[in-house]
């Protein structure tokens, strides 16, 4: 199938937009593979303290015989639900390196913080941070520079691209990502969110509610809603950095093991000496095209829309918005997983999982099949369901027919002609809106703003009635709600679900009500229309400052625009509201914000990756 004319663009746009820094980033990946292999380079006394602690056997191997020697970085804590498996990977990955004549060695970890817990908490606010924080972490493992390869272990939000970022400062490395699946499915997600919005209004109390938050949250394994964590597993697999079908196998399955221990098989087959395939090589603006195509085609989380630009920028590659907006005009919408439907992602596995959305994708001109991937076929390889035998040997099929049309349709019978994702732009500036679980009826919205300074602010306009009442006041039955000093200099843009049951309370009794903010929702606004991301943030001056209580605001999303319906001479005369000072110490303060201020100060706008380096 010839390449779809939409996707050729993109790519094209990409490519000549980031040529000069794609090839700097690339003369340096080759620098460094040029040099001699780490034991061989470094110096005596080097050497000895990089393998001291080995057996003496593994010693003789990686630096007299010269074998393959990887490095694991872990993201392991069992605070984490999802990375809780990853206790044990290490001695298994140790042991298969072993088997295949090589040698591993836990190079270091990487913090690893569970939104889950710290939603609605000042902790939040160091979560989008955590990413950069993961990449440099990443980056010092690795910088003891004596690895042929990586293998990374992480899968949740800020996790796997902070990994991937700080492995793209290694672009000289190959790298092979190691999941560990979902945990089985317990309370539905939409029974969770039903409660949700039933303890919101004051119907069930706290035992009711924390009993259904631990029916859906019980054991190890990624949480099974298709949100940031479980989009990475997705982009992973289009970019060809897992295992084929490797993502959404739960940890107890028996298949897991050999996937895990294919990882290091595959790694092996792509260090230096072999089919050397570098990670720096290997994502280019090909593969990163095909992550956001995967993105769309699932209706993915949008905080991809912030982290791939980051991870691509680590690859010498310039990505933004109106990328994702081009592409969403011509990727369709095959799969239906909670948030966007009812099924979770074991009920998406089930159905024919990531090798299904591939295949679609890449028959449909979709994906670039020809990128370099795990496997040297190219993505098409990837395009598989994983299953073992009673031998425990690995091997792939085609994904055949969708196992549940209302969880995944061809391309052919989309759910949607095109992808989840708008691009908002106007005279608030450029936002991003998860349409593909928004009633139809409700992809725009034209009421009073009502302005917040924060999301406890909010919730006490709601328990109080204030916001029903505003809604009610309008001839329309709306009101926009706009929360503003959320953004990345602001306060680190911590993610705002706690507006998610509230807000669609009001929704289901009829009001039109929408959310504006340059705060993340990670896609969990649900069927709540939300301009999120929105850019330049208030704090950086940004026309959320300038915004009033009561002034009429469009949200649009079919015509793509986002404004405050104000005369434009009055609307840029108006003096910027300030982030109040207050405010500003609070949220600098406090269970290790204080660490953080320069990561405040130097952090670029939510389109531009919000990254904190250059």
């Amino acid at each position: 199938m010839p390449l779809h004319p939409a996707v050729a663009q993109v790519t094209e746009r990409i490519r000549a937009r980031s040529a000069e820094t794609r090839a700097a980033y690339l003369r340096q990946v080759e620098a460094l593979a040029a040099r001699p292999r780490g034991s061989d380079r470094l110096g005596c006394a080097n050497v000895a303290h990089a393998f001291a602690a080995m057996p003496g056997p593994q010693k003789i191997r990686v630096v007299a015989e010269r074998a393959p020697h990887l490095g694991i970085v872990t993201a392991y804590n069992d605070m984490l639900s999802a990375h809780a498996p990853y206790a044990a990977y290490p001695d298994l990955l140790k042991d298969e390196a072993a088997r295949q004549g090589a040698t591993a060695q836990v190079a270091g970890g990487v913090p690893a913080m569970c939104d889950g817990v710290t939603q609605g908490t000042p902790a939040m606010d160091l979560s989008l941070f955590s990413r950069d924080v993961i990449a440099m972490a990443t980056a010092v493992a690795l910088s003891h520079d004596v690895f042929d390869g990586a293998l990374l272990l992480g899968i949740c939000d800020k996790i796997v691209p902070g990994l991937l970022i700080g492995a793209l400062h290694f672009g000289h490395l190959p790298c092979v990502f190691v999941p560990g699946g979902p945990m089985p499915s317990g309370l539905s997600n939409g029974e969770k969110a039903r409660v949700r919005e039933l303890a919101a209004q004051g119907q069930v109390g706290r035992a009711e509610l924390l009993a259904a938050e631990q029916a859906a949250y019980h054991g190890p394994g990624t949480c099974t809603f298709y949100g940031t964590a479980n989009s990475n597993q997705m982009l992973l697999e289009a970019m060809g950095l897992h295992v084929p079908g490797a993502a959404f196998v739960q940890p107890q399955d028996g298949l897991r093991e050999q996937l895990t221990r294919e990882a290091v098989r595959a790694l092996l087959e792509i260090v230096p000496g072999r089919r050397y395939t570098p990670i720096g090589r290997l994502v280019d603006e090909r593969c990163i095209v095909n992550a956001m195509a995967a993105l769309l085609a699932t209706g993915g989380s949008t905080n991809h829309l912030i982290h791939w630009v980051a991870v691509a920028k680590s690859a010498g590659i310039r990505i933004d918005w109106d990328d994702f907006a081009a592409l969403s005009a011509a990727v369709p919408l095959l799969a239906r997983v909670y948030p966007n439907g009812e099924a979770d992602v074991n009920a998406f596995q089930q159905a024919g999982g990531p090798g299904y959305v591939l295949r679609e994708l890449l028959d449909a001109g979709l994906l670039h099949p020809d990128v370099l991937a795990l496997r040297g076929e190219g993505l098409r390889a990837h395009a598989a369901v994983a299953e073992g035998d009673a031998g425990g040997r690995l091997r792939w099929r085609d994904p055949g027919a969708s196992g549940d049309p209302t969880v995944l349709r061809p391309a052919a019978e989309p759910f949607s002609p095109t992808g989840g994702l708008r691009l908002l732009t106007g005279n608030l500036g450029r936002a991003v809106i998860k349409v593909s679980a928004v009633p139809a009826d409700r992809h725009v919205v034209e009421a009073p703003a009502r302005i917040f300074d924060t999301q406890e602010a909010v919730l006490a306009a709601f328990a109080s009635g204030a916001l029903e009442q505003a809604c009610r006041e309008h001839p329309s039955q709306g009101v926009v709600v706009v929360v503003r000093w959320q953004g990345p200099q602001a306060n680190g843009m911590p993610e705002l679900h706690k507006l998610t049951p509230p807000l669609a309370v009001l929704q289901g009794k009829g009001l039109r009500v929408a959310l504006v903010t340059d705060g993340r929702m990670s896609g969990a606004s649900g069927k709540v229309p939300a301009a999120i991301h929105c850019a330049p943030e208030a704090a950086a001056g940004g026309p959320l400052a300038s915004l009033r209580d009561g002034d009429l605001v469009r949200l649009d999303a079919v015509a793509g625009t986002l404004a405050a319906l104000v005369p434009h001479e009055e609307f840029i005369k108006r003096e910027p509201a300030r982030l109040p000072d207050a405010q500003r110490a609070a949220s600098g303060h406090g269970l290790g914000r204080e660490l953080f201020a320069s990561f405040r100060r130097n952090a670029g706008s939510a389109e531009a990756g919000a990254t904190t380096w250059d």
